[in-house]
């Protein structure tokens, strides 16, 4: 089995309804975030995926959440756009995309600083 892994990022404000805080009120982040992938075989020109084309359907994926106020974007309009929630509609958004039989998506973490992180997988 081959894991491939990406990294990118976004930068977006949030707040975090019901939270007793400061996460509370208005803040922004530099988002980092890794994409990982399994393979259980290379193709003929011997590699899993092009990094490339990874990294591209990523950030097709991010560019909704770049710069703008996650609570105004869907469904952080109903939940709260906490690391978790996150890292979930990451994963969910890409494996409609990746999922092809060859290339299975595997985790999504998010990272809201260098010291905190959060990963979405399915067992």
């Amino acid at each position: 089995m081959f894991e491939l892994m990406v990294e990118t990022h976004f930068s977006s404000a949030h707040q975090l309804r019901g939270y007793k805080g400061a996460c509370e009120r208005l803040h922004g982040h530099n988002w980092k975030v890794q994409v990982y992938v399994l393979a259980g075989r290379l193709n003929d020109i011997d590699i899993a995926m092009d990094f490339h084309d990874l990294k591209r359907i990523t950030e097709e994926v991010l560019a909704p959440l770049d710069h703008g106020f996650l609570n105004d974007i869907f469904p952080f309009t109903e939940k709260n756009p906490s690391s978790e929630n996150i890292a979930k509609w990451i994963y969910d958004s890409l494996k409609k995309k990746l999922d092809d039989g060859d290339v299975n998506l595997s985790a999504v973490t998010v990272w809201e600083s260098e010291t905190a992180s959060a990963t979405y997988f399915e067992e």
